[in-house]
């Protein structure tokens, strides 16, 4: 038996079919272009590093914090000069970190050439 459709429904129909296969084409070449999805997986692993690099940072501030704070308290009233000393060197510390962030840069490149590394031999596979 032949269907019987009217010229409005096989429009409708053909119309459905051109929007799966817009879709597909565009899943397609989003696959396709390994480049672009390279550049979105290095970028991720940008904002992650960045992120754990904040992280860091901030625990190493509160931790030198806490280390002046424990230091003072725990030295005696003859040896102010040396908790002075300990605190100087404790902002010292914190200071070259802020100043010199190069093993933050060297971790986060590291970490970049390893995704970088990895998105690439995927896409060989």
């Amino acid at each position: 038996m032949s269907d019987q459709r009217t010229p409005e429904e096989i429009r409708a129909e053909i119309d459905d079919k051109r929007e799966e296969l817009a879709d597909t084409a565009a899943a397609l070449a989003y696959k396709a272009d390994v480049k672009a999805r390279s550049h979105e997986r290095v970028e991720e692993v940008k904002a992650d590093v960045r992120a754990k690099v904040g992280e860091l940072r901030s625990t190493v501030t509160g931790r030198v914090e806490e280390l002046k704070t424990k230091a003072s308290e725990n030295a005696p009233d003859s040896a102010g000069g040396a908790a002075e000393s300990a605190r100087a060197a404790a902002a010292s510390a914190q200071v070259k970190v802020r100043e010199n962030p190069v093993p933050s840069a060297a971790i986060a490149a590291a970490l970049l050439g390893f995704a970088m590394g990895y998105v690439m031999a995927r896409n060989r596979a």
